[in-house]
């Protein structure tokens, strides 16, 4: 009985091998994939039958005309060629800068002249596609600076880059006539003026907040907040450009911390102690994305308010609380003082290759009065 019931299970093996090829040519098995139940299911039965090992997975079929270099293409990728670029070969064993430190403890790069190509950068967030958004206030008085900053900004201002010019003021009559190249636009914000300056100062945090949320947010990418009594010199452009950034103060870039002008009394939200503290930071340039730059003047001008609360202003303002923020949120990039100087204080050290952001002379009295 043995070898007979052998021979019937030989016998039906042909057979069902025959069924098998005939449901798959059935199936489509054999051409592109169905999704149907059907499909899956009977994938299923030749799985248990072992025709399909389950240890093998079945290659994605491609569309017809699909190499098989597409396989190494990311999902929702773009190819994008790049230019043909000739530079100089980065040296490992060559410091770009012997003279100043170019990155700090927590490895974000320092920026100073000869650190960085300008060409590499250009040509990468050319890529991104980048629209960059400046603020700055021009309330009372200050309106008068507004011309010579937008022409030099222009001249020097992230070249051949998206720029929106956001200006808030109180005095949009005197607005001047600055002719914008292509991709750039001027856009004006009616704010109310205030009685001291140091209301104006510590009202920016507030109002750049706001507007974060009400169109920033939807406009740009990067977002700079800088001081309108400034005059562009040299290049600033996209090295600058950073989740979260603050510039070194030219007043004390070469101080020790005990020598920094930070709040010292426990009682404000701006308090550093005497031990605690990595770089004096200004407050007329910092930046970053906006929603980095959202989160950071909405933080400040909370701390203003509760300390407005108990009874205390912070000794330098809005820039003392944007010290403490940037010791507790360490920023990714840090200016050096050549993106804000004043010739007419400081002269020009050796060390400054560049000034590229510098003050223009003023009677401070008469200007804030």
């Amino acid at each position: 009985m043995e070898p007979s019931g052998k021979s019937k299970c030989c016998s039906l093996r042909p057979l069902t091998f025959f069924l098998i090829i005939f449901l798959l040519v059935f199936f489509g098995w054999t051409g592109r994939p169905r999704t149907s139940s059907s499909t899956r299911a009977f994938g299923g039965l030749l799985h248990s039958m072992g025709v399909l090992s389950p240890r093998i997975p079945m290659p994605r079929t491609r569309p017809e005309g699909e190499g098989i270099e597409a396989d190494r293409k990311p999902p929702g990728m773009q190819v994008v060629k790049l230019p043909r670029m000739l530079y100089p070969q980065p040296a490992v064993l060559t410091p770009s800068r012997k003279d100043v430190l170019v990155l700090t403890p927590w490895l974000a790069p320092i920026v100073w002249e000869g650190t960085f190509n300008i060409d590499i950068l250009n040509e990468q967030f050319r890529l991104q596609n980048v629209t960059v958004g400046l603020t700055v206030f021009a309330i009372k008085k200050y309106v008068v600076f507004l011309k010579l900053f937008l022409e030099t900004a222009e001249q020097h201002f992230m070249v051949g880059h998206r720029v929106n010019y956001y200006v808030f003021t109180d005095r949009p009559a005197d607005m001047p006539r600055v002719a914008l190249g292509e991709g750039r636009r001027l856009v004006l914000l009616q704010v109310p003026g205030a009685t001291r300056w140091q209301d104006v100062s510590m009202r920016r945090m507030q109002m750049i907040s706001d507007f974060c949320e009400r169109r920033f947010l939807r406009e740009v990418d990067f977002l700079m907040c800088v001081d309108v009594d400034m005059r562009f010199r040299d290049h600033v452009g996209v090295e600058i450009l950073s989740p979260l950034f603050g510039t070194l103060h030219p007043g004390f870039y070469g101080a020790t911390r005990q020598a920094f002008t930070y709040e010292r009394r426990p009682q404000s939200q701006a308090y550093i102690p005497r031990d605690q503290g990595d770089f004096y930071y200004l407050g007329g340039f910092f930046g970053g994305s906006v929603s980095e730059v959202h989160w950071l003047t909405v933080a400040c001008h909370q701390a203003m308010m509760a300390d407005h609360a108990n009874g205390i202003e912070a000794v330098w303002h809005d820039e003392s609380h944007l010290n403490r923020y940037l010791l507790d949120h360490k920023p990714t990039k840090v200016l050096s003082p050549e993106y804000l100087w004043d010739e007419q204080l400081l002269g020009w050290p050796a060390v400054m290759r560049k000034l590229r952001f510098v003050a223009v002379p003023k009677n401070h009295q008469q200007i804030r009065n």
